[in-house]
């Protein structure tokens, strides 16, 4: 697959049993995550098919030519009537800067505000190699509200982010 791909991207959010290795291979591409974050991302996928909706995971797929390039992961923070966590959203680096993270993002966005709206977090490391995730996050509206020092490791903040979605 080269930069300029070629085909539409479809997206989809039924997670399948093929995206499992799919999605092993895509959050290893992206080479920001550590092996144990990689295994979670699989074990959210994994307790979706297991359990359905009552996983409270939900999930946006985007594929071009059939093959998974994008995803994120989302849901219900439990014990809140409002507010929403977004797990994970990765792009395989060769589909990066396409605007496939922006509508990923925008269909979360706007799940969110179809079940009345709320406050959509999300939380990333303060490690240099997840300076531009940061920034895609502060271009799409969301702003920083808070930082807990030392949190993953030493020098390994943690960054939250929100923003509020308005019901649709």
């Amino acid at each position: 697959m080269t930069r300029s791909t070629e085909g539409k991207v479809r997206y989809r959010s039924r997670p399948r049993l093929t995206d499992v290795p799919a999605l092993r291979r895509l959050v290893a591409a992206t080479r920001v995550f550590y092996p144990e974050e990689r295994q979670i991302a699989l074990e959210l996928l994994e307790e979706r098919l297991r359990r359905g909706s009552k996983s409270g995971y939900e999930f946006f797929f985007a594929t071009l030519a059939g093959r998974l390039v994008g995803y994120c992961a989302w849901g219900n923070v439990p014990l809140t009537q409002q507010s929403y966590d977004l797990y994970w959203i990765a792009v395989e680096p060769v589909a990066q800067g396409q605007g496939i993270g922006q509508q990923l993002m925008a269909l979360a966005e706007a799940a969110v505000a179809e079940r009345g709206g709320g406050g959509l977090y999300i939380e990333t490391s303060s490690r240099a190699v997840y300076a531009r995730t940061r920034r895609f996050y502060r271009d799409a509206g969301y702003r920083q509200v808070a930082r807990l020092h030392n949190f993953y490791a030493a020098g390994d903040h943690k960054v939250v982010f929100c923003k509020t979605i308005g019901a649709a």
